[in-house]
């Protein structure tokens, strides 16, 4: 398995992205501008995740998603773990991620990964996805923002 940045001549797996955020209108935005990775198994794409330019000092973590498949094989851990070492070469002090109440399992990831809960947006998902989502049946109506100071 090998992480690499996805050239611009090639298409985002965009069903893959879509298990993580059901808006394709988001998912083509930050993909816009922002740098895309993926992980694969003998050339076929089996994890994502998307890094976006927040501030001068920042960069966002907005998706990461493996396919159901590979779920619980550490391959979550090892994208985050690779973004965030991404960020730091890249020279920015902190890297950010924004999931749902109801993402126990990111949740918990996220934090195993090295993140601490720094604020909480109430109604995020209700405001600005038309449909209701739920997860591990809890609606997710609040999102969780984490974030890491990186070391310089």
């Amino acid at each position: 398995m090998r992480i690499q940045r996805l050239k611009s001549t090639e298409e985002p797996p965009m069903e893959l992205l879509l298990t993580a955020d059901p808006s394709e209108e988001n998912i083509n935005e930050y993909l816009s501008n922002g740098q895309c990775y993926v992980v694969k198994e003998d050339e076929f794409i089996i994890g994502v995740y998307v890094l976006v330019h927040t501030m001068r000092t920042k960069m966002e973590l907005v998706n990461v998603a493996v396919l159901e498949r590979y779920q619980g094989k550490g391959i979550g851990k090892k994208l985050i773990q690779h973004a965030i070492a991404n960020v730091q070469l890249q020279g920015y002090r902190f890297i950010d991620v924004g999931t749902g109440n109801s993402s126990i399992h990111q949740l918990k990831l996220y934090q195993q990964c090295g993140f601490r809960m720094v604020k909480i947006r109430r109604d995020y998902f209700i405001k600005n996805y038309d449909e209701p989502i739920y997860e591990n049946g809890i609606q997710c109506r609040d999102m969780v923002r984490l974030s890491i100071l990186l070391q310089s």
